[in-house]
Order: C-alpha cells, then structure tokens, then sequence
C-alpha cells in the first residue's frame, strides 16, 4: 500500500488515517499513566518541566507522525510535497493570512465570551479546569528562556504538527469524499476544535480552524496556515507572559468590535479567494496524481 493510497477510496483513506491516529495516542497513553501514575502535582517546577516535555512528544506522536504515515502510505518519495509543503499561489498569500488572523482576534474572543454560557456537564467543567491549571503552569515564566522555550511548545510545534494532520491530511481526504471544498473545510474545523477536548473555548478554535483551512486551501500551500497558526498560538503566549493584569481582568470584547473583526476577515478571504486558482479537479484528478503535479495540495 505504500505510495499508492491516493488513488484509493476516500473512505479507504479516511480509515488508515484514523487507524495512524489512533494508535500511536493509545500507546503515548499507557505510557503516560506508567511515567506519571495518577495525579500531577502542577506546583512543583520539575513536574511542570517534564509536562513540557510530553506536550510537545504529543504534539509530534499525535499529529506529526500519523500525517507523516499517511504521506508515506499516499505519495512515495514526496511525502511533505503531498501534505502541502509547497509555496503559494502568491507570494502575498502569506502577509494576507498573517493579517487575516490578527484581525481575527476580536471576533475569536468575543466567541469565546459566547462559547462560556453554553451549559456543560460537571465532568466537562472539571475536565476544563484541569486544562486551564495546566496551561496557567505552563505560561509561568522567570526569564526570556523560559519564553522561548513555550512559544517552541506551545506555539511552534502544535502549528507545524497539527497542520499537517488537520489541514495537510484530513482536510484533503474530507474534501475529497464530499466534493465540496467548504464542507471539507468546515468539517475540518470542527474536529480540529473537538480534538482539543477543550469545549468551553470550541466555537473560536473551530472559527480559527475554518480560516486555516480556507487559507490552505485557495493558497494551494500548507505554509500559509502554519505561519498563520504560529502567529495566532505566539501572540497569545507572549500576551500571557508580559500582560497577565490584562487576562486576569478578562474585559468583554464589545459586539461592534467582534463585528468589525468579521467583516475584515471576510473581505480578506475574499480577496483570498479572488487570488487563487485552486479547483477540486486541479487538486484531485488522478490523472494528474504526479510528482510534477504543482495542484496537490
């Protein structure tokens, strides 16, 4: 099967790419519960070190190496050509993406403001303050190493490896089995937001899952949304160490704002969208499934 998954059934391809996912989480599970046992003392810096540590082999048995056996399994011999490490359409696709999603920023707040009065079960909410306590543990800083080593963390990898997975191989296998670029997109985007398994902050990290998707997508380029998505993880690791009197009075985003926000950014997807030439049949046409196929995306 090597090298010939492309020109399988999309739900053929969906199946081994949930088979490369899931496999590699359960073994990272067991082998969290025999390093750390039973309940992590957040307190003590050494554990916090070690949490790092794990956050980022997640971050690469997780993402990184179920989209990378998918490549391997789909593309022999181009295997981060076809998860969509190649340049943009337009060179000014990157400096629109990294605008579109700092414009964002209001509008993903003010959903988020949203997404709290939602009602959860008990599990839910204690399932989220075990999160929040972690990343709060995680953002503490006591000098500009400890800066570097969260935006490598929390921001650099989780952009490179979750990109790969969500938008590089399950965006593109989704748009495939429904032939409907937005649908795929959309899809995409909901079980980026799911698989956090952070559902009191879903509605904005599936918004932003959604202006990812659409940047890979009419860019033709993986580059786009990575660059875009470290931007978007940077800022908010960076606000968090140097504007923590900011977070801790949490001021509501005011609905003009969120509204303005939304009208930029679907100007910018517009324009985005204006810029491309990217098709379904350019990227999906077996026949064209060849290493100097410059549409796969």
């Amino acid at each position: 099967m090597t090298g010939h998954l492309r020109i399988k059934s999309p739900n053929t391809q969906l199946g081994v790419l949930l088979l490369v996912y899931f496999i590699p989480q359960l073994l990272l599970a067991s082998l969290s519960r025999v390093i750390f046992g039973g309940k992590i003392d957040l307190s003590a810096p050494e554990n916090i070190a070690t949490m790092k540590w794990v956050q980022a082999a997640s971050s690469l048995v997780f993402f990184f190496l179920p989209a990378l056996l998918f490549a391997l399994f789909s593309f022999r011999g181009k295997y981060f050509y076809f998860l969509g490490f190649k340049q943009a359409e337009k060179t000014s696709m990157y400096v629109l993406g990294i605008g579109c999603m700092l414009l964002a920023f209001p509008l993903v707040f003010w959903l988020g403001e949203l997404n709290q009065r939602v009602p959860m079960p008990a599990s839910m909410i204690e399932m989220e303050k075990q999160a929040a306590k972690q990343m709060e543990a995680f953002l503490k800083v006591n000098g500009p190493g400890d800066i570097i080593i969260n935006v490598i963390v929390i921001a650099l990898l989780p952009a490179i490896c979750e990109e790969m997975f969500f938008r590089g191989a399950m965006q593109r296998v989704i748009i495939q089995l429904t032939k409907r670029p937005w649908v795929g997109i959309v899809v995409t985007a909901a079980l980026f937001s799911a698989l956090h398994f952070q559902f009191q902050g879903f509605l904005p990290r599936m918004f932003l899952g959604v202006l990812l998707g659409a940047l890979y997508w009419f860019s033709g380029s993986l580059w786009t949304s990575i660059v875009a998505h470290f931007i978007t993880n940077a800022v908010q690791v960076l606000v968090a160490s140097y504007a923590t009197k900011y977070i801790n009075e949490n001021p509501a985003v005011p609905f003009y704002l969120a509204l303005i926000s939304a009208v930029a950014v679907f100007g910018i997807l517009r324009l985005y969208q204006r810029l491309s030439t990217i098709t379904w049949s350019k990227v999906y046409d077996r026949n064209g499934l060849t290493p100097h196929n410059n549409y796969i995306a």
